[in-house]
């Protein structure tokens, strides 16, 4: 959903919201925190994770993992920057994965892990 930008800060794009579930049978821990982390990480644009329990900038892994969202929860992605809708509709993605872990190997890293998602 687009929401109507009013002229602040440095972007002048609209701002787009989505809701995401989240679906992974664990909730939003650790391993995948640091995979969103990951892949918003180097985006200059604004990003805001709102939930019942508050609201946070994904690129912040405690802050993320501090959300406390478990399966269920119903969360709204908030993006306002450059390519706007498809980062929301990747996050959307990535909050919504089923994260299925396998044993990692040494030297297995959480680039790995996003290589095999198929996230950039």
């Amino acid at each position: 959903m687009r929401i109507a930008r009013i002229a602040r800060g440095f972007y002048t794009n609209d701002v787009v919201e989505q809701r995401a579930i989240i679906r992974n049978s664990a909730g939003i821990h650790c391993r995948p925190s640091a995979c969103i982390v990951k892949a918003v990480a180097s985006y200059p644009g604004q990003i805001t994770i709102l939930a019942p329990a508050g609201e946070c900038d994904p690129r912040s892994i405690m802050a993320l993992i501090g959300l406390g969202l478990d399966e269920g929860t119903e969360i709204v992605i908030r993006v306002e920057g450059p390519d706007e809708e498809e980062q929301c509709r990747r996050l959307v993605e990535l909050f919504e994965t089923h994260y299925d872990f396998p044993h990692r190997h040494p030297g297995e890293d959480t680039q790995v892990i996003l290589r095999d998602l198929g996230a950039r």
